[in-house]
């Protein structure tokens, strides 16, 4: 055997175990290589027998009888672009006259098998104009974030997408959100990746965690505020409603509506005062909302209408004064009592974790995009942190964050506790941590010694 057939012996063994251990190293380096020469080779033929090309015009027919030259053939899409990325590639075609971006998505599936790809979704940008991002492998297997990602102030990248682009929590776009999730089905690992990327901005954190503060009380010292059962839990937000109504007296002082002032400078949320009267923006984490809305008796019933009325009015009018709901739980629906689906409805952002049936992925996604609720009840069981994230438009996505282990939180929050901002209205519920509170108990002595 010479040494050339040795090395492309060697190269051969590389790359079946490169796409076998580490998909993303084999797509780099052998992988992308093939996808573009086997797109640019079948791009017609595949096309074609997807029925996604259209007739040639009229002109063309009449110059070609009129020269004696061949009948052109159908016509497919025009490629404007084809770029590689780290998952895959993207393809920017433009349309036909008579051809619709509907084709291309109904084609998707067809187009996946042709090209041997892993994935392929499409989007309008314009019209005529149709992106189609094909995945090379299954990227949600190993959540890699990439390392450089479009950060920006209340816009946190917390997963990733199945076509490879990164998922963003957006707060001045989607105010309010829900995710709901059956137990370990990752919901905590979501909403630690959402502490992790607030922690370096500026933004006041407040937890509501009623399982007496075991998901949110490692982070605290990154948290202005953080209730631990629900009569603290109600007392925070009344607070939070109180700061509500004062950060809109400051707006209102602010608006300076006058002739000489032009649309794009008159104050009708935090965003539009000066940087020197912008009051800190708040989010506010609700670990599990049926603690807040179950009751055993009268007291407790009053004490749940307060908490649901007070997250309805943020709900409704928070947007404006920088107050924004993150809220997690199992179930969201009707049986929570009065006001839940109300404050449902304010909810924009949906996201849901691998559920225990149909009823309550329609809880999330029965009322905005139909098709989801499909999608989140497939999701496996042995695919911890699978989520499908939709909106009220209508789209959907499936996502998947990265594993962020408690202590990984943690450090993230210690590093940037000076950024914790002190809130006046929210100064009793700061959370104290003392050395006798971080102090491990031993339950097996506390039993024997009341034995």
């Amino acid at each position: 055997m010479t040494g050339f057939s040795v090395s492309l012996v060697l190269v051969a063994v590389a790359a079946v175990l490169l796409r076998w251990r580490r998909p993303a190293w084999y797509w780099l380096t052998f992988g992308v290589t093939l996808a573009v020469v086997r797109v640019l080779v079948r791009y017609g033929s595949v096309m074609d027998a997807c029925g996604l090309t259209v007739p040639p015009a009229r002109w063309r027919l009449a110059l070609a009888r009129a020269t004696n030259r061949p009948i052109p053939g159908p016509r497919a899409p025009r490629i404007l672009r084809l770029r590689p990325t780290r998952t895959g590639l993207i393809l920017r075609l433009k349309l036909r006259p008579g051809q619709d971006a509907f084709d291309i998505a109904a084609a998707s599936d067809r187009l996946r098998h042709s090209f041997s790809m892993y994935g392929v979704t499409s989007r309008e940008l314009r019209s005529g104009v149709v992106e189609v991002r094909m995945t090379g492998y299954d990227v949600l297997k190993r959540v890699q974030m990439p390392a450089k990602t479009d950060i920006r102030p209340m816009r946190v990248p917390v997963a990733l997408r199945q076509d490879g682009s990164v998922h963003y929590r957006d707060y001045r776009a989607i105010p309010h959100a829900l995710t709901l999730g059956a137990t370990e089905s990752g919901k905590s690992v979501y909403q630690r990746n959402l502490v992790a990327g607030l922690a370096p901005m500026d933004v006041a954190l407040v937890g509501i965690d009623c399982k007496q503060g075991v998901e949110l009380f490692p982070l605290a010292r990154r948290f202005s505020a953080l209730a631990d059962d629900p009569d603290t839990a109600a007392e925070v937000l009344d607070a939070l409603v109180v700061r509500m109504e004062r950060i809109y007296q400051v707006i209102r002082a602010q608006q300076r509506i006058t002739a000489d002032v032009s649309d794009a400078e008159i104050a009708a949320n935090i965003w539009d005062l000066p940087d020197h009267l912008r009051p800190v923006p708040v989010v506010v984490l609700v670990d599990e909302v049926a603690e807040l809305a179950l009751y055993a008796n009268k007291e407790e019933e009053k004490r749940r209408d307060r908490i649901i009325t007070a997250l309805v009015r943020l709900a409704q009018l928070g947007r404006a004064a920088g107050i924004y709901l993150e809220i997690c739980g199992q179930r969201f629906g009707s049986e929570l009592g009065k006001g839940i689906t109300m404050l449902r409805a304010q909810l924009t952002g949906r996201t849901a974790h691998r559920v225990n049936d149909e009823t309550s992925a329609n809880m999330a996604f029965g009322d905005i995009a139909p098709d989801a609720v499909l999608a989140a009840i497939q999701i496996p069981a042995e695919m911890r942190g699978l989520a499908i994230a939709g909106d009220s438009s209508g789209g959907w996505h499936r996502i998947r964050a990265p594993h962020t282990s408690l202590r990984q939180a943690v450090n993230i929050c210690n590093r940037h506790a000076d950024r914790t901002p002190d809130l006046p209205e929210l100064a009793p519920f700061r959370p104290v941590l003392s050395a006798s509170a971080a102090a491990p108990v031993s339950l097996a002595k506390a039993s024997s010694a009341a034995v």
